[in-house]
Formats: C-alpha cells, structure tokens, sequence
C-alpha cells in the first residue's frame, strides 16, 4: 500500500484530455489495469473513454473533471456534473499502482465538496455495475447508499466497451452531502 502525499487538485482543461483518456483506460482495460483492483477487464473489453468524451464533458454546463497530481504527474480523476441539487459522480479513475493508498478516497471526498460549493449539491449520485460487489462495497464504506434502481448496460455502444458478459446492468448509489 502506498502512503498518500497530499495531492494538487484542479479542474482539467483542454490540454489534459490526451492524460485523461490514458488514466481511464489505464484504470479499467486490459493489461496495466490488472495492476488495480478497479480493473473491469474480466467483464469489458474495448474502450472505455475517448477524447470525443471527455472533450463533451469539459465543454458542458455545469459540468467539471477534477484531477488530482502529485509532482504534476496525473494520478486521479473524476467527472462530477450538477443536475437540480445533485451531482453525478462518474469517470472516476485512479492509477493502478497508486490504488489502494488512499487517493481514490481523497479524489471522492474532492469531488463530493466541490459539488456542495461550486453548486450546492444535497446528493451525490453515480451508476456502479451491480457486477462489481468489492466496488459498490468500496463505495457503501463512504457513505454511498444502494437504491435497487437500476438501469440496462448499453449492449451494442462500442463507446462504452465491448461486453464479456450478458448480465451486466447499473445500480444507482446515492449519498446526501453534509456541510
């Protein structure tokens, strides 16, 4: 496990998108994600962000990617985005050796006030694959609630990886944010 050096954190901007993709994918696909325990390699293949995405997500309202670096090398990330009074968690991303030290829960806790104070968010929101139990355990420990509401995956979408099960869907987990 490794110790966790206070990070820098700030919104990304155009010029990280590249660093961004590579994080995310580095995080959930293929070889060095095996690397993390986040890995989703056993249940996708393909892709699991592209610039097109993150460029979207930048350029929305509303709508914030906050990375988190340590000596300017990019170790986490996540999306957070208001709808109403809450805020949806997702792109969460933190790199592989570095899981498991304390970061992820640093980047969640950014994440989660930047929503309470950028917008004055009661809720944080996320879509977890109900197929990933040491995740939405992961997420229970912080507060985060499961709904029993749940939504299909995009079978068929590419852009969202390529699917090694038929099985998958997303449940909906929810915190209410506390001053």
């Amino acid at each position: 496990m490794n110790a966790v050096i206070a990070p820098v954190f700030r919104k990304a901007a155009e010029a990280d998108i590249g660093a961004i993709v590579a994080l995310v994918q580095s995080a959930y696909r293929g070889a060095s994600s095996r690397l993390g325990w986040t890995t989703e390699a056993d249940l996708l293949d393909g892709q699991r962000t592209d610039p097109d995405d993150v460029a979207q997500v930048l350029a929305a309202p509303d709508s914030a990617v906050l990375l988190a670096s340590i000596d300017r090398q990019l170790l986490a990330c996540c999306h957070v985005e208001r709808h109403g009074d809450a805020a949806y968690f997702g792109m969460f991303a933190v790199h592989p050796p570095r899981q498991g030290g304390g970061l992820g829960r640093l980047m969640l806790s950014e994440a989660e006030r930047y929503a309470r104070q950028a917008w004055q968010c009661k809720a944080m929101h996320m879509k977890v694959i109900d197929a990933r139990s040491d995740l939405m355990a992961w997420y229970e420990r912080r507060g985060y609630r499961r709904t029993g509401e749940y939504s299909p995956f995009p079978y068929g979408e590419e852009r969202y990886g390529i699917p090694r099960r038929d099985d998958l869907k997303f449940e909906l987990m929810v915190k209410e944010l506390t001053a």
